[in-house]
C-alpha cells in the first residue's frame, strides 16, 4: 500500500542508503543557490508550489516559497502559506504524550489497557503487553499500511472508536516487538490515549499546549482549523500527464496520525524548540518538554535496515518516538516525511551542526528529498552530486516500469474481453468482511459494478479478466491503484468468497486481512 500519511516510511530513509558519487569538501548553498534548486525542481518534479525553511546556528537563515499554491488562482506562495504536513504530525503526538509524561499524569511504559480498556490486538501478547512508547514506534507486528483502508481513501465512515475496535481483526504479519513497519492506526490510538487522559480532543490539546505556547500562529491541528485561512495550498496530483488540483482529504478521524497544517516559519519554531532541548522564547526562558523528554523522542526505539552506507556513510537507521534516526557523515539525522493527498513534505535535523531543513509541497513527488539533501550535501561537504537530477533519474525509472506494468495488464484484460464472457450473474450479491463491512457487486448494463458501503470511493467497474478473476479501475482517477478481486466459487456453482489484490504489486492499498464472504448466498 501507499501509506498516504507517510509517503512511506522507505522515503525517509533510502535517500541516504542509494549509492552517491565520492565526496570531496563543499560549502553550504548560498540564499541564490537554494532559490535556484528550488525554481529547478518546480519544473523537473512537476510541483505548483512549495516553501523551504532553513535553520542554521538557532536562527532561521532562510525562508521563502516558490510557485503557486494553486494552479487554478495562480496565488504566489510565501513562507506564511499553509501546506497539510501529514505524518510530519506523528512528532507532534508523541510531544503531546511527552507533555502528559512530563506532568506526571502517565508513563512512557504504561499498558494501553490502563487508559483505554476495550483496546485489543488479535495477538493476545500484544494486547497484553502494548504501551505507549510502542504505539508510536511502529513495532506492533502489524504490516506496513494494514487497516489504512478504515481511514483511506477520504469519505470513510469509520470513527477512531470503530478503528480501535477493528484492531482486533488484524492479524499481525511479524511477532510483536521484533521488526520495524509502519503503522498509521496506532497513532489514532496515541491520540485517544491524549484525549482520554488530558479530557480534551487531540487538536485542543496540540493547539493549547504546543502551537499556542510556541507562537505557532497560523498553525492548526485540523484543516478545519485553518480552512478560512486564504493563505492555504490546494492539493495537486498528476492524472493522465496532466497536473490537476484535487479534492482535499478532509477527514478528522486520522488528525493524530497526519492531520496539522503548518507553515516554514511556524515548523521553524516547532524545530528550534526540540534542537534546544525543549526549550523556547526569545531568550530560551520557557520550557515546553523537559530535556528527558526531547531526550527520550530522538532516541532509537527500534532498528530499521539500511541499504549502502552511500556518501553520507550511512550504517544505521532506526526510529525513536515519531522520528526516523539515521547517522549521516558521522552525525545524527533526525528526519520524518509525510504524505497526505496531492501534498508532501519533509522535516530534517542535525542537531550538532545546529541545522533544521523544512521541506513543504503541494504535489505528490520526490522534490522534497533532492531539495533536503542537496542542502545537506553543503553542510556534511558533500560535492559533485546533482540531487535533483539523480532523484528525479531514480523516480522516472521506478515510474516507467511501474506504468508498463499497468499498462500491460490493462491491455490484457481488455483484449480478454473479447473472448472471456463469464455469467456475471454468478458473482452477484453482497459480501461482507468482519472489520471492512459490506461490499455489494450488482450488474449495471450486463456488467459487474464494484461498490464498499463504508469507503463510497472506492467504486468501480469489474472487468473480466480470466477465470475467477476481475479488474476494477476505480471510478475516481484520483483514487490511487488498479486492483484485482479474486472471487472463490461453492458447490453451487455460485461465488461464495473474494479477496482483492493489487494490480501491481506494492502499487495501491493494503488489502491484508480482508476475505469477503457472500451474505446472500442461495
Amino acid at each position: 500500500m501507499k501509506c498516504r500519511l507517510s509517503f512511506c516510511w522507505f522515503l525517509a530513509v533510502a535517500s541516504l542508503v542509494f549509492t552517491k558519487s565520492s565526496p570531496v569538501f563543499a560549502q553550504s548553498l548560498t540564499n541564490s543557490q537554494v532559490d535556484s534548486v528550488a525554481n529547478k525542481d518546480l519544473k523537473l518534479f512537476r510541483v505548483p508550489g512549495m516553501a523551504i525553511g532553513i535553520i542554521k546556528d538557532g536562527k532561521l537563515i532562510y525562508s521563502k516559497g516558490f510557485g503557486v499554491s494553486s494552479i487554478r488562482t495562480q496565488k504566489a506562495v510565501d513562507s506564511e502559506t499553509l501546506f497539510g504536513i501529514a505524518s510530519n504530525t506523528k512528532a507532534f503526538t508523541a510531544a503531546a504524550l511527552g507533555i502528559l509524561v512530563d506532568d506526571k499524569k502517565i508513563n512512557w511504559d504504561d499498558k494501553v489497557t490502563r487508559y483505554i480498556p476495550e483496546f485489543r490486538m488479535y495477538d493476545a501478547l500484544a494486547t497484553q503487553e502494548m504501551t505507549i512508547r510502542d504505539l508510536l514506534c511502529h513495532r506492533s507486528g502489524l504490516a506496513t499500511g494494514v487497516g489504512d483502508l478504515m481511514h483511506d481513501p477520504d469519505s470513510t465512515n469509520f470513527t477512531v472508536n470503530d478503528i480501535i475496535y477493528n484492531l482486533r481483526y488484524l492479524k499481525p504479519k511479524y511477532s510483536f516487538r521484533s521488526k520495524f513497519a509502519y503503522d498509521n492506526n496506532l497513532y489514532l490510538v496515541a491520540g485517544e490515549v491524549i484525549a482520554r487522559v488530558s479530557k480534551m480532543r487531540w487538536e485542543d490539546f496540540i493547539e493549547q499546549r504546543i502551537l499556542k505556547p510556541l507562537g505557532m500562529e497560523a498553525s492548526a491541528a485540523s484543516y478545519y482549523g485553518c480552512s478560512k485561512n486564504p493563505n492555504i495550498i490546494d492539493p495537486h496530483k498528476l492524472i493522465n500527464d496532466s497536473i490537476s488540483v484535487i479534492a482535499r482529504y478532509t477527514s478528522t478521524k486520522d488528525d493524530a496520525a497526519g492531520g496539522i497544517y503548518s507553515n516554514v516559519n511556524d515548523m521553524s519554531k516547532w524545530l528550534l524548540m526540540l534542537m534546544n532541548n525543549g526549550k523556547y522564547g526569545e531568550n530560551l526562558d520557557k520550557q515546553l518538554l523537559s530535556e528527558q523528554t526531547v531526550k527520550e523522542l530522538l532516541s532509537p526505539q527500534v532498528v530499521i535496515p539500511v541499504g549502502k552506507p552511500g556518501a553520507y556513510n550511512t550504517h544505521f537507521a532506526a526510529y525513536g518516538l515519531g522520528w526516523f534516526l539515521l547517522d549521516a557523515k558521522g552525525y545524527k539525522q533526525v528526519v520524518h516525511t509525510g504524505e497526505d493527498v496531492g501534498m508532501v513534505s519533509e522535516v530534517s535535523m542535525i542537531p550538532e551542526l545546529k541545522l533544521g531543513i523544512i521541506v513543504l509541497t503541494n504535489n505528490e513527488s520526490n522534490a522534497i528529498d533532492a531539495i533536503t539533501y542537496q542542502i545537506m550535501d553543503g553542510y556534511l561537504n558533500v560535492k559533485n552530486i546533482d540531487e535533483s537530477t539523480t532523484t528525479f533519474a531514480r523516480l522516472n525509472s521506478n515510474e516507467r516500469s511501474a506504468r508498463h506494468l499497468k499498462d500491460s495488464i490493462y491491455n490484457e484484460v481488455t483484449s480478454k474481453q473479447l473472448t472471456y464472457h463469464p455469467d456475471v450473474k454468478q458473482f452477484a450479491g453482497t459480501y461482507h468482511d468482519q472489520w471492512f463491512g459490506n461490499v455489494t457487486i450488482s450488474i449495471r448494463n450486463d456488467q459487474l459494478w464494484f461498490a464498499a458501503q463504508r469507503s463510497p470511493q472506492l467504486r468501480g467497474i469489474l472487468l473480466p479478466y480470466k477465470n475467477n478473476t476481475f479488474f476494477i479501475r476505480w471510478q475516481n482517477p484520483e483514487v490511487d491503484g488498479d486492483t484485482l478481486v479474486l472471487f472463490t466459487k461453492g458447490n453451487q456453482r455460485q461465488a461464495d468468497t473474494f479477496t482483492l489484490q493489487n494490480a501491481v504489486a506494492g502499487m495501491g492499498f493494503n488489502f491484508d486481512n480482508l476475505l469477503f464472504q457472500k451474505t446472500d448466498r442461495k
